[in-house]
Parts: C-alpha cells; sequence; structure tokens
C-alpha cells in the first residue's frame, strides 16, 4: 500500500469515527464510556496521520 493509500484510508476511518461519535453524543440514551473510547480511538487515527505525512 503507497503512503497516499494508507493515509486516505486513515482519514476515511478518522472520519468515520467523528460521525459515530456526533451520532452517539446527540443519542439519548449514549454510553459516556463508548464515546470516551471512540474519542481516544480518533485521536490515535490522528496521531497515525500525522506520522505517516511527517515521516515522509
Amino acid at each position: 500500500m503507497s503512503l497516499e493509500a494508507h493515509v486516505t484510508t486513515l482519514k476515511r476511518k478518522h472520519s468515520d469515527l467523528e460521525d459515530q461519535i456526533s451520532r452517539l453524543a446527540n443519542h439519548p440514551s449514549a454510553d459516556q464510556s463508548e464515546i470516551v473510547t471512540l474519542k481516544k480511538r480518533k485521536l490515535r487515527l490522528k496521531d497515525k496521520i500525522e506520522q505517516a505525512t511527517l515521516t515522509h
């Protein structure tokens, strides 16, 4: 997989998580621990995207 394709995949996953977090946050019975877990996963993806773009 090329670097560009890898970064594109990471960005898509990041965006998907953002959408999922938004949907959960707007749900009245949302599980806050699940939202926190998703936010942490989103931050890890952001770090991976930054790493990939800075090192190459």
